[in-house]
């Protein structure tokens, strides 16, 4: 399918699938500012506020997006557009859990385990304007909500399936990102790290080294985190414990400065990754920094590839790191 076929199938192809939401409260810091600027989509792609989208994935059986990505200028829906093709091995889950079904194109979220614990933690987040930079500092551990027991312990049953063997440790994380950004010509692509929730913690794109769908192989924790190599903790997928997933609440900031948010129209009235552009992405009203606008952002989703899949902005590099685990 070439890009002005899947521009118009996207254009005109929308379904949509229900989400369990529970949890913590994303709320995010009084930034220094609040005045922002409205980024141009660049996509065509809008919400439909008055529009049902349906509650496809209500059952909780979601699709398995291994090996689906893309690279040489070709991003594409529903896949994620790699700076780098995922070498394989380093990490990850020993084995296929037993929440794979119809063949292993498809897992059972509700029937899939989590990594057991109830482990607070002392964490530390600023977000301020500064002139045309959105500075997010971050010592990545969670706000308001627990983590899993790491590494893994062998009494654990998620040991049986994946033996992470990283602990979770402070970090120093500072991002400067663009407070306005505008939508290039040309998405770029993503390589590991994609952005960074209002919760404190990282978000990683939807792989794992091997370039296996992360949220369908890897065992993560209640909230949907787990650390990798250099002890950061991170989502590959919407946390649970992000407590409000509206679509107009922002939940994250991608690396490009667009802003992050839940898939969340209505009840039961839930966006997907058919609803949304190549990047993850849609144009539509959120409150941002204390206003109403209308912007392009990014959404989360239950479904593969779940966040920013490529970069509408101009991206600061992530760190060599983000793509171990």
């Amino acid at each position: 399918m070439n890009a002005a076929a899947r521009a118009a199938f996207v254009a005109v192809f929308v379904v949509a699938y229900g989400l369990w939401l529970v949890g913590c409260d994303s709320s995010s810091s009084d930034s220094a500012s609040t005045s922002t600027t409205v980024a141009k989509s660049g996509t065509g792609l809008t919400l439909d506020p008055n529009k049902n989208y349906g509650d496809e994935y209500a059952d909780g059986i979601l699709p398995v997006g291994d090996g689906k990505y893309t690279r040489q200028n070709q991003p594409e829906q529903g896949y994620v557009y790699v700076c780098r093709v995922p070498a394989g091995g380093g990490g990850g889950a020993q084995t296929r859990g037993p929440w794979f079904a119809n063949d292993n194109t498809e897992y059972d979220i509700n029937e899939k385990v989590a990594v057991a614990g109830n482990v607070q933690w002392d964490s530390s987040y600023t977000i301020t304007i500064t002139g045309s930079s959105r500075i997010i500092s971050t010592n990545d551990l969670p706000r308001d909500h627990t983590t899993g027991v790491f590494p893994v312990q062998p009494s654990d049953p998620a040991y049986q399936y994946d033996r992470n063997p990283n602990s979770i440790e402070s970090q120093s994380l500072t991002y400067t990102l663009d407070a306005n950004p505008t939508v290039q010509s040309a998405p770029s692509c993503v390589s590991g790290e994609v952005g960074v929730m209002t919760t404190g913690v990282a978000l990683f794109d939807a792989f794992d080294a091997g370039g296996r769908d992360a949220g369908a192989w890897e065992v993560q924790d209640g909230c949907d985190g787990h650390p990798q190599m250099s002890h950061e903790y991170h989502y590959h997928t919407l946390s649970k414990c992000i407590q409000d997933a509206s679509v107009h609440t922002v939940i994250g900031f991608a690396l490009d400065g667009f802003p992050i948010t839940g898939p969340k129209v209505a009840e039961h009235n839930i966006l997907t990754t058919k609803d949304l552009d190549e990047c993850h992405g849609i144009t539509s009203e959120i409150q941002l920094d204390g206003k109403t606008v209308t912007t392009y952002h990014y959404v989360m989703t239950q479904d593969f590839p779940y966040s920013a899949s490529c970069f509408r902005g101009t991206a600061v590099p992530p760190r060599e790191s983000d793509h171990q685990r």
